[in-house]
């Protein structure tokens, strides 16, 4: 090993951005899965767009983990990553739905597919503002991925069992609107934080993992969408239990105002 004190720093310099490197290249590959999906949306290859939106899905999902793994995370990377998010599962979702079936509402279908991306937008600030406040168990809103899964699940599924005829436009135009207001309805979803993977697990759990991944091989499609819907559904049908029971569940910690300031302290 060389002695040279600058040289040793060199190398560990290199070394350091080379680990950065490797969660970020996991994001931009997401957000570069998403521009792809765009683009396919203005040839008119909607499922290939779909599926697109999915792998962005994937790799954004891992970009987290791969940093957590190599304890590489960053301000550059929550940003990065954010940003990636917006195009990935705010922006493409709509333009891509709304040239698939809500251009034929005109101005109706323009403003929905909007909708969805402003409340994208509003969903990841509001994620970002409630950092350390909410409790890790809830989301608040369904997570802007699966806001995206719902619309490209359906236009996937639509061609995977060779269309539904002129009804699914409406059903286009009220899902991308569902889909948008549940991403900022402050109403919580749980957040599958609780799952512990490091964790032992009986024999039988093994042989569920893979008739699910059977499943899902068989009809990624239809089991994609019905998974997410049935989440999207999940908090709703969990609020209305809890509101006709008269309780309430508070997942967003009481902002803490400093004593000695105007400041609030999270």
């Amino acid at each position: 090993m060389n002695n040279n004190p600058k040289i040793n720093q060199k190398i560990n310099h290199i070394k350091q951005n080379s680990i950065y490197l490797l969660p970020n290249s996991f994001t931009v590959a997401a957000l570069f899965s998403a521009f792809y999906a765009i683009t396919e949306s203005f040839h008119g290859r909607f499922d290939t767009a779909a599926i697109a939106v999915f792998i962005s899905m994937l790799l954004d999902g891992m970009d987290g983990r791969v940093a957590r793994l190599t304890n590489s995370q960053s301000a550059f990377g929550e940003q990065l990553d954010s940003l990636a998010d917006m195009v990935s599962f705010g922006v493409a979702p709509a333009l891509i739905v709304y040239n698939w079936q809500l251009f034929e509402f005109g101005k109706f279908g323009y403003g929905v597919a909007f909708i969805y991306c402003a409340c994208a937008a509003l969903r990841l600030a509001l994620f970002n503002t409630l950092i350390g406040r909410v409790n890790k168990r809830w989301f608040i809103g369904i997570p802007s991925p699966t806001a995206a899964a719902l619309v490209a699940g359906l236009i996937w599924l639509d061609h995977s069992y060779g269309g539904f005829g002129q009804g699914v436009k409406w059903v286009a135009l009220l899902l991308t609107l569902f889909a948008g207001l549940s991403m900022v309805v402050q109403i919580p979803f749980w957040s599958f934080k609780e799952i512990n993977v490091k964790r032992k697990v009986p024999f039988f759990a093994m042989i569920l993992l893979v008739l699910a991944l059977m499943i899902i091989a068989l009809e990624p499609a239809l089991v994609l969408f019905v998974f997410f819907l049935g989440y999207s559904l999940s908090g709703y049908i969990q609020y209305g239990f809890r509101w006709l029971k008269g309780e309430t569940l508070t997942v967003i910690e009481p902002v803490v105002l400093d004593d000695d300031s105007d400041s609030i302290s999270e």
